[in-house]
């Protein structure tokens, strides 16, 4: 069996920077810490944070008041600040930098008196943060189908955004259909998905290349995990998004087969490795990373926590 390893793969910046945020919150301020939904879409993660002492909670009504709470990688709207505030909770904001992007071009956009018109899934905490900045003026689309459905009256200022962690292929084809409905709508200067989701697409498009199978490391309320194992799917591949080695089953593979192996930007390089070792483990394999981009972005501890950083 020939294992190809993709690269980039796993941990992103911004989920880099949430997990070392929440770590150094548990070490600074000792169990509990509250965090404002999972810290990011992996099984493995929160379950190893909910061994060390956090909590993952859903509504501000389950925080006692005064306590730490994080805020996830995902963001939240201004609506749940409000609350924390009057919680008089101490809140540490790891919202990725590329989600509070969006955020802020939701506010500029909504403040120019536009209609925006958001690109994404419904319910995905992501989502249910950016459409909070300006509820009054942004609507969600999920599909082209959906901007077919669009009608607004003459003159209307429209503008477009995007959750970060969606196809770039799925996302493109509905900002064509806008751009066809709506020749004006206007565009952030930059694209809102993200260079991670991006990076790992890609390599998944070019790696599925005469692959045989192409395991997704990721667990099933990850949309950018989601949207890899969809990716490969669509190139003719036999794929599977799994949280860990324990939801391989040995008979979906031929001893020859050529395996692809990435992994979502939430999921821990650790849970990749336990992959290999299992697929080592029952058939004769070679392993060979494929490096096709770099990744050297960090992003920076949230400001209550730096003075605590070592």
């Amino acid at each position: 069996m020939e294992i190809i390893l993709a690269s980039p793969r796993g941990f992103c910046a911004g989920v880099n920077m949430a997990i070392e945020s929440l770590n150094l919150a548990i070490d600074a301020f000792g169990a509990p810490v509250y965090v404002y939904h999972e810290i990011v879409h992996n099984k493995f993660v929160v379950e190893t944070f909910r061994g060390k002492g956090a909590i993952f909670v859903d509504t501000l009504d389950e925080v006692p008041e005064g306590s730490n709470l994080l805020f996830s990688a995902h963001g939240v709207s201004p609506e749940i600040r409000r609350v924390a505030r009057e919680r008089r909770l101490y809140a540490i904001d790891a919202t990725c930098p590329l989600v509070t992007k969006v955020h802020l071009e939701a506010v500029r956009y909504a403040k120019e008196g536009y209609r925006i018109i958001l690109i994404g899934h419904e319910g995905h905490d992501e989502v249910l943060g950016t459409m909070g900045e300006a509820p009054e003026a942004m609507l969600l689309v999920e599909s082209p189908d959906d901007v077919d459905a669009l009608e607004f009256p003459e003159g209307t200022k429209l503008a477009y955004l995007t959750q970060t962690t969606l196809s770039v292929d799925d996302a493109n084809r509905i900002i064509t259909r806008l751009r066809s409905r709506f020749p004006q709508i206007a565009s952030p200067p930059k694209d809102d998905i993200c260079y991670a989701t991006q990076n790992r697409q890609e390599a998944v498009r070019l790696l599925s290349k005469g692959a045989d199978i192409v395991l997704v490391l990721g667990s099933q309320n990850s949309s950018n995990s989601q949207r890899l194992k969809e990716l490969a799917t669509e190139s003719g591949v036999r794929s599977f998004l799994i949280d860990g080695a324990a939801d391989i089953d040995p008979t979906w593979f031929n001893r020859n087969d050529k395996v692809v192996v990435t992994a979502g930007a939430s999921a821990p390089e650790s849970v990749v490795q336990e992959c290999i070792d299992f697929l080592t483990e029952k058939f004769d394999t070679t392993v060979e990373v494929r490096e096709l981009r770099k990744e050297e972005v960090h992003f920076a501890l949230p400001k209550e926590l730096r003075a605590y950083a070592s």
